[in-house]
């Protein structure tokens, strides 16, 4: 290990070399844990437990709420050295992407460059589907030009997959990591990291520019940690970017105090509304799951995109489904080729990769794919919508995998639920909205252009 390697990092001290830690200059030592009366804090997440709940043998306590990247105790240290920006300056583009921006686009992506200059918190609430990574890359030019080190962080592996590639390609000359539990790759240090939000547990005053993208997804959304883990991966004067189609009540609660800004985009980037969901009541869908069968309606509309060619997922709530509508579309569908995927499944980078290759005509998958995935042309079904684990957001999401690309901009979104649940209902409701708002920007630009 380099000294380099904790340049705007923090790790537990029985992850630092003693060789490194008795010689190194300018290192920063601090108590990884904090005791305040009968409650003892973790330096690394923010967390607060009673002692009586996370105490250890010899009156030592730790934190549960991060042990996933290794065991903070009251007995360790957490290590780190400022960040220094040790990167070369740039007074010619560093973007190498070549495509362009609409009008709608390119006045968020002004907006996202001023934040960036001025180091503010700032939101942008853009549809799915808007091209809200595009509308990056002016801004982080900039900022990757100036010398300055930027993050773009995820709650979601997959979403950071299929960012990475994106920005590799858009900023050719630049090195840029990725880093998640399941990537294998060692960190290095480098200007520019792409990785979950996890990671930036590590992090301590590391970054210029931090873009939190999906902020609303599981487990971001769900986890004080993780945000107490971005605001510190920042530097203090540093700018906060958040990034989502479906803003929390926490989120707009920030925006009506002003303490946090808003870029508002309503439309997709080839110019269309989102698809609407169309709404099947199938009150019996689990009685015959149980006798190994699916509503008649939903294995018409299987047989009828794949003789259209038509790729497409199928959503179900929980994990234990997967296999159980796997082994009855076996049946139905004989000599064709099904797959399954869930969070938890090892071969789950490799599935995702052989939709994405046209290697396979659909994927039945749980609620992991709701969101950051692009899988062109597709449509889209949800069996059981109704259930509680599918939030209203996320049924936004999954409806907005549909139509995600110019030259199939439209498709079909189908739920097949018991009843008109609250987040099913809510889920049309948002949709609705955001498309009177696109309608009205369309008539805009229509007035406009005459």
């Amino acid at each position: 290990m380099k000294i380099a390697d904790l340049y705007g990092r923090q790790l537990l001290s029985t992850e630092v070399p003693t060789e490194l830690l008795q010689t190194a200059k300018g290192l920063t030592v601090r108590s990884a844990m904090k005791a305040e009366g009968n409650w003892v804090i973790c330096n690394r997440c923010g967390s607060a437990r009673p002692k009586s709940a996370c105490a250890l043998p010899g009156g030592v306590y730790y934190c549960a709420e991060c042990i996933q990247l290794g065991r903070v105790s009251t007995t360790l240290s957490l290590i780190s050295a400022s960040e220094p920006n040790k990167f070369k300056k740039y007074d010619n583009d560093v973007l190498t992407w070549d495509g362009n921006l609409s009008d709608i686009q390119a006045q968020c992506s002004k907006n996202i460059l001023t934040v960036f200059q001025q180091r503010k918190q700032h939101l942008l609430w853009a549809v799915t589907g808007a091209g809200k990574t595009e509308m990056l890359f002016e801004g982080l030019d900039w900022a990757l030009g100036q010398g300055l080190r930027v993050a773009v962080a995820s709650p979601r592996i997959d979403v950071c997959n299929e960012l990475f590639p994106r920005f590799v390609e858009a900023f050719k000359n630049t090195e840029i990591q990725l880093l998640h539990g399941r990537n294998d790759s060692p960190y290095k240090y480098c200007q520019f990291t792409v990785c979950t939000t996890h990671q930036l547990l590590r992090f301590y005053e590391a970054f210029d520019v931090l873009i939190i993208d999906e902020v609303d997804a599981f487990p971001f959304a769900q986890n004080e940690g993780l945000l107490y883990a971005a605001k510190h991966a920042k530097k203090r004067e540093g700018a906060l970017l958040f990034l989502t189609a479906t803003p929390g009540e926490s989120l707009l609660k920030q925006i009506k105090t002003g303490r946090l800004g808003i870029s508002y985009l309503p439309l997709r980037y080839h110019g269309h509304l989102l698809p609407t969901i169309k709404c099947k009541t199938t009150p019996s869908w689990k009685l015959k799951l149980k006798k190994e069968k699916l509503p008649n309606s939903l294995i018409f509309q299987i047989k009828l995109r794949l003789k259209k060619k038509i790729r497409f997922l199928l959503f179900v709530p929980h994990v234990e489904q997967l296999k159980q509508v796997q082994q009855i579309l076996h049946k139905q569908l004989p000599g064709e080729k099904i797959v399954t995927v869930h969070a938890a499944d090892e071969k789950r980078i490799e599935k995702v990769q052989m939709m994405r290759q046209n290697e396979i005509n659909f994927l039945i998958t749980t609620t992991i794919l709701e969101r950051g995935v692009t899988f062109p042309g597709i449509d889209v079904f949800v069996l059981g919508a109704d259930d509680d684990v599918f939030s209203s957001a996320a049924l936004v999401q999954i409806a907005g995998r549909v139509g995600r690309k110019i030259d199939r901009p439209t498709g079909d979104v189908i739920f097949w639920c018991g009843g008109y649940s609250k987040n099913v209902l809510e889920a049309i409701k948002q949709i609705r909205y955001v498309n009177r708002k696109g309608l009205i920007l369309l008539k805009q630009r229509s007035t406009s252009d005459d």
